[in-house]
């Protein structure tokens, strides 16, 4: 797991009130530690909560901990990346991309 301090791990019992009630857009990364494409994009995730820090919040969800949640917003493979905008879900992207594309995914929904 990530040790970035602006990278934060949240579970089915925590997901309303540090996603649903947060005050900035919030990028939620579906994973699992056994999912490589997951572990190829953590330096991604974690460089872009540093960059992003203030303007977005990044979370992650581990499916395997955390089913409820990801059975909810239908997340059936992982990576899923969800972006949620004042509690709801803004835009989604699904699987391991380079760090242009989450940019570009991100930009677009902060700006």
């Amino acid at each position: 797991m990530a040790n970035n301090p602006n990278v934060q791990e949240v579970s089915d019992t925590s997901f309303e009130g540090d996603i649903l009630k947060s005050s900035v857009p919030v990028l939620v990364d579906f994973w699992a530690p056994w999912c490589g494409p997951c572990r190829t994009v953590g330096p991604i995730v974690d460089d872009l909560a540093s960059k992003y820090a203030g303007k977005l919040k990044v979370a992650k969800v581990n499916v395997d901990e955390s089913q409820q949640v990801a059975f909810q917003y239908q997340v059936t493979s992982i990576p899923t990346f969800i972006l949620f905008k004042g509690g709801k879900v803004a835009d989604r992207v699904l699987g391991a991309l380079p760090r242009s594309e989450f940019v570009k995914f991100i930009d677009r929904n902060i700006s």
